[in-house]
């Protein structure tokens, strides 16, 4: 499979290129970048480096990979930006490397979809198969699992953690740790139940969501603290391995985690 390099695009004599590797028009590879094979480069995409992208990765116009990050304690140190493959950076996107001071890595993994104009700061470790939706914005040393949501025009505050399968809405802001399994939406976040619908679409069965049902109740729902609550999580529902994944994401928060119910007669932009 031929690599195919437009006429107007800049390559510099550092990168690496994969087979198979379209570069389009007005694009722009770096020095320090390796581009994955398979991988496109659409007109007027830009990925600086040291900055690693793997197989099937498509850059889309105007999205900025791999650019030094947007922290005032940046002094030109060597850091990295590792992508994993088959994600979609679209138009306007963002992706930083990381800083010295906070690991001088940030990491994409597989099969993400960040849309227009969202925004992954430096030092971030985000997992597998999470959408970014329009302008969804990633503080610096954020971490993201896997099969998340990320709502239009969200931000996420320093330092917080994004469980598996989290749904966040438009519009949020969260500046402490999002549950996993859990619908958490407003300015001034509330959860609104598990996220069921994403999780049907990833095949949990009838028992697990029931699971999943019960132990947010007892989380969220209860007027217990959330000790008692994990106490109470570990007594009924610890054989269940997503209910032990949500004991040990809530115990090594650092944040503390959201988990007020809705307000009542409130919206759910708070």
């Amino acid at each position: 499979m031929e690599t195919k390099i437009h006429p107007t695009a800049v390559v510099d004599d550092t990168s690496e290129l994969g087979v198979g590797v379209e570069i389009g028009p007005f694009a722009v590879v770096g020095p320090g970048v390796i581009v994955g094979d398979r991988s496109r480069l659409h007109a007027a995409a830009q990925v600086h480096g040291p900055t690693r992208l793997g197989a099937e990765n498509q850059i889309y116009s105007y999205a900025c990979i791999g650019f030094d990050p947007q922290d005032l304690k940046f002094a030109g140190e060597t850091t990295r930006l590792e992508v994993g493959e088959r994600n979609h950076f679209r138009e306007h996107s963002t992706v930083h490397r990381g800083t010295g001071k906070g690991g001088a890595l940030t990491t994409v993994g597989s099969d993400n979809l960040l849309m227009v104009g969202a925004h992954i700061a430096h030092d971030c470790q985000v997992g597998d198969r999470n959408i970014f939706a329009n302008n969804g914005t990633l503080a610096g040393h954020v971490e993201v699992a896997d099969d998340a949501v990320i709502g239009a025009f969200s931000s996420v505050h320093q330092f917080c953690r994004v469980g598996s399968h989290a749904y966040i809405g438009g519009y949020s802001v969260l500046t402490r740790d999002v549950l996993p399994f859990v619908k958490t939406v407003g300015a001034k976040p509330a959860c609104f139940g598990i996220n069921r619908i994403g999780l049907e679409r990833k095949g949990f069965d009838a028992d697990s969501l029931a699971t999943l049902e019960q132990a947010y109740r007892v989380l969220v729902r209860s007027k217990l603290n959330t000790t008692q609550a994990l106490e109470r999580l570990r007594h009924d529902l610890g054989d269940s391995p997503h209910v032990r994944y949500l004991i040990e994401f809530v115990d090594a928060s650092e944040r503390g985690v959201i988990k007020e119910p809705p307000r009542r007669g409130g919206s759910r932009g708070g």
